[in-house]
């Protein structure tokens, strides 16, 4: 089953998706994280889910403004790709290959869920970047609150999955890390999710004997590819991610968990890393970068101009005098 979040005669519905594309709305339902929520399970929400085919079917799909499926709980992205973190730290650190320490779990960040964006929504530059770049992956989402999770039992925990796209300011991320908290403003002012949440059930047929998704990836700037690759390239499973995630912890409905971004021109900083310039170039206003992810659907956004920074001081040397 297919859930879409849409803005249709200035309502915000939540619909179920049929194959041909109509939109068939869930009675009373307008928000897709708070039925996530009451549902607590794939089997809850995929009979909730039904319900929609009793009622008149909604607009098509192409009628409407879609919105990201739902408004995520939190964001953690992953970096679960061995090629894509060969490529980007060539081209943003200038060091070469695989950090010893990646092996020895799937490494994650928290990102902002409040800069989530539809799956056609324009993207203004972020203030102060002249390096916008792209990351294509695909995010699992959590259906049921769960701690100290095994891979086995995690599986039904995750509800479904999305596209994920993760912007990304490469010169401030950069300039950022050198201070050693990871990503933040470089990564802070927007995330593209959609086009619609595809529940787990639909994307069994696609695991491979390890226990990995097998979909094909692709990224297009402009209409050209630039990237593709296959999901099952990760090098931990999501089960094995969402386990790591709720070790000491906990997971709730609506969390979103990012693959991290995929090998093969997932994104433009692997392939300036593996060129030794930047080409293709950071993006600008009027590039249009399309996600296409199998089984899930197709994201594509168009950058805008943003808003200049708002200027504040470098930070100042104090005489650290004590009381």
């Amino acid at each position: 089953m297919r859930f879409a979040a849409y803005e249709h005669h200035h309502r915000r519905r939540v619909a179920v998706v049929h194959d041909d594309g109509t939109l068939l709305p869930l009675p009373g339902v307008s928000s897709l994280t708070a039925l996530l929520s009451e549902c607590g399970s794939l089997p809850a929400l995929l009979t909730a889910g039904a319900a929609a085919l009793d009622v008149p079917p909604g607009p098509h799909a192409s009628e409407v403004r879609l919105l990201p499926p739902l408004q995520p709980v939190s964001v953690r992205d992953f970096v679960t790709f061995e090629e894509h973190v060969e490529g980007v730290r060539r081209s943003v650190d200038g060091t070469a290959g695989v950090p010893e320490q990646w092996y020895a779990a799937p490494t994650f960040y928290f990102t902002n869920p409040h800069a989530i964006y539809g799956p056609h929504d324009d993207i203004p530059v972020p203030p102060g970047s002249g390096v916008l770049d792209f990351e294509l992956e695909v995010a699992a989402v959590i259906g049921k609150e769960g701690r100290d999770l095994t891979p086995e039992r995690a599986r039904d925990h995750i509800v479904g999955y999305t596209v994920f796209n993760d912007w990304s300011a490469r010169d401030l991320q950069s300039a950022e890390m050198r201070v050693g908290l990871g990503p933040c403003k470089g990564k802070d002012t927007a995330t593209t999710l959609g086009p619609y949440l595809v529940t787990a059930d639909e994307l069994e047929p696609y695991r491979d004997t390890d226990g990995f998704l097998r979909l094909a990836l692709t990224a297009s700037v402009n209409g050209e590819t630039v990237g593709t690759d296959l999901l099952s390239n990760m090098s931990w499973t999501f089960e094995e991610m969402v386990a790591y995630a709720s070790r000491g912890t906990w997971v709730h409905p609506g969390d979103v968990l990012g693959s991290g971004t995929c090998g093969n021109g997932g994104c433009l900083a692997e392939l300036w890393g593996l060129r030794g310039e930047q080409t293709p170039p950071p993006l600008k206003p009027g590039d249009t970068v399309a996600l296409t992810v199998e089984g899930i659907g197709t994201v594509s956004n168009t950058i805008v101009p943003g808003t200049a920074p708002v200027p504040l001081p470098t930070g100042r040397r104090r005489s650290r005098e004590r009381p």
